[in-house]
């Protein structure tokens, strides 16, 4: 049988509606927050992890979206990007929303524009007896919801505005709850180097995305960042980092990203054509 979806993961709540989940075996430094937002008339999940263990199964038997079946809103899982750490769940869900620019790699399950890298060590606890990280694949599904800039998912009592921002990858978005001042901000930016060398990452985009972010900030539009891995920071440390990476990303920087991007890029193709992962 294996590990249940109850032990697989674990969360707390930051309040307001909003849930933080981890997958708890899955040590590295790719582990994905997943969030979860109550909504009065719509439930949102943003990513999904690695998919290994069934999500929706998890936020059932937890009673995060309730107890009360008959009362129970939709459940939208929205991608903030393809890559494999965010969307492997988000084929358990029956409604799923990503960036116009990557729902072609979703629905054919391109693991290669997916970044699909994983090890056997980062899996602590075997989610299935007999795992292994090579036979690990995102699968493909044809998503419901195809976004843009400026999309707006109502919540009911909450909405939140699609803001397109690629670089890390060409279909990363933020969701923000502007009434709220929450950014959702997957891979577009968290506490920690952010990573521009992957086969669909664009520098010259990155600095444009990470010149908006600046802007949220300096309009008072962002207090609160729920980012796509590590902790969660305020606005102060968003402009500190936004700003970091747009004075950094000069001709020195694009010439060793570029080398490190050109071997990413063979060895992701050699582990997905032999199918280790």
């Amino acid at each position: 049988m294996g590990m249940s979806a109850t032990d697989w993961y674990a969360h707390k709540s930051v309040g307001d509606g909003v849930f933080w989940i981890q997958e708890r075996f899955y040590e590295s430094g790719n582990r994905a927050n997943i969030w979860l937002i109550r909504g009065s008339h719509q439930d949102v999940v943003i990513d999904t992890g690695l998919g290994l263990r069934s999500l929706p199964d998890y936020i059932n038997a937890m009673g995060l979206l309730g107890d009360d079946p008959k009362k129970k809103n939709p459940l939208l899982a929205i991608g903030t990007h393809v890559h494999f750490d965010h969307s492997g769940g988000l084929h358990q869900f029956q409604q799923v929303g990503v960036h116009k620019a990557e729902v072609d790699a979703l629905a054919n399950g391109d693991n290669f524009e997916t970044v699909t890298w994983l090890s056997d060590s980062e899996i602590v606890e075997q989610p299935t007896p007999g795992w292994r990280a090579r036979q690990y694949r995102v699968k493909a599904v044809q998503p419901t919801h195809i976004l843009q800039e400026g999309d707006v998912i109502n919540l009911g009592d909450r909405q939140l505005t699609v803001l397109h921002m690629p670089g890390h990858s060409r279909g990363s978005i933020c969701l923000h709850d502007i009434e709220n001042k929450l950014l959702f901000s997957g891979d577009v930016v968290y506490d920690g180097s952010m990573i521009d060398w992957l086969p669909y990452s664009r520098i010259g985009d990155y600095v444009r995305s990470c010149e908006r972010l600046v802007g949220l900030v300096d309009s008072e539009q962002v207090e609160q960042v729920m980012p796509g891995h590590y902790n969660t920071f305020g606005a102060k440390r968003l402009h500190r980092l936004a700003s970091t990476y747009i004075s950094s990303a000069g001709t020195c920087h694009r010439f060793s990203t570029c080398a490190i991007k050109s071997i990413a890029s063979i060895a992701l193709r050699a582990s997905n054509s032999r199918g280790a992962c």
